[in-house]
């Protein structure tokens, strides 16, 4: 991981557009930092489209798609998207923005597999003493959460244990700075981040990946750092840095919302520089 001040001026001239994690990416203990959320309404005032992609639930990011400078959230790992249908609206009017929902899978497909998720969610917590359910469930479509680090602390054979018990069901499963994610689908965040650009601005994101950055914190981010050239990682990812075979060509000094604005900072200057 090279220092940010290594990435190359040419290459921050042709982004036009940013992806980014939410949680200790744009978040620090749940909340979106000031600096961070002043560094979206840069951008999209500078004119680049800016989606985020988390694993939250689409009920946890519906405010935050309306509130936020963003012109997407994609949410479950790809499998949602909550699309707002204005411009950006600065949070001091009191305005919000009206939003669309987008699913990958129709919704028949998406009953079947909730009961399916719900009966291993049922047999997670069932079978391995202290573990239980992220608090944002209820929120949940299409996919199930297992808190590690939000307000339960496992360790991690525990966490290592529900990846192994989710695969066994034949389920997806990552594991971001709070919460294991298990789904059904062949979705993910890249996959999520390829539709979503497809869906809403009508373009193929892999034949512009020059022309974005991903910022991320941690090992539900791997991919994402393995497929964008410019990808950057909140300082924080070093938590996560022995754990990750795919890591993010550049790392921020800051870390969380702090980290998130300097990225924001080094696109915005090339595009005045």
């Amino acid at each position: 991981m090279l220092a940010l001040e290594h990435w190359p001026l040419a290459a921050r001239r042709r982004i036009t557009g940013v992806l980014t994690d939410i949680d200790d990416t744009l978040t620090t203990d749940g909340a979106i930092t000031p600096d961070a959320l002043a560094a979206l309404g840069a951008l999209k005032n500078a004119g680049l489209d800016v989606i985020a992609i988390t694993g939250r639930p689409v009920g946890w990011s519906a405010p935050f798609a309306q509130a936020w400078p963003v012109d997407a959230i994609v949410a479950e790992n790809g499998a949602v998207a909550l699309v707002t249908s204005k411009k950006w609206l600065s949070p001091l009017s009191g305005l919000h923005e009206p939003l669309s929902k987008l699913y990958q899978s129709d919704a028949r497909t998406r009953a079947a597999n909730l009961a399916r998720l719900q009966a291993v969610l049922a047999r997670i917590e069932r079978e391995l003493p202290g573990v239980r359910r992220a608090t944002d469930s209820p929120g949940r479509e299409t996919d199930i959460a297992i808190d590690h680090s939000e307000f339960a602390q496992l360790s991690p054979a525990q966490i290592a244990e529900v990846v192994r018990l989710m695969r066994s069901e034949g389920l997806r499963a990552t594991v971001s700075s709070i919460h294991i994610n298990g789904w059904l689908g062949h979705h993910d965040k890249l996959q999520g981040a390829r539709w979503i650009v497809r869906e809403l601005l009508g373009r193929d994101l892999d034949g512009e990946m020059d022309r974005w950055i991903y910022v991320g914190d941690s090992t539900n981010d791997q991919l994402m750092f393995e497929a964008f050239g410019n990808s950057i990682g909140v300082a924080n990812v070093r938590r996560f840095e022995a754990q990750l075979r795919h890591k993010p060509r550049y790392i921020t000094q800051g870390e969380r919302g702090a980290g998130f604005a300097e990225a924001a900072a080094a696109v915005l200057a090339a595009r005045t520089g």
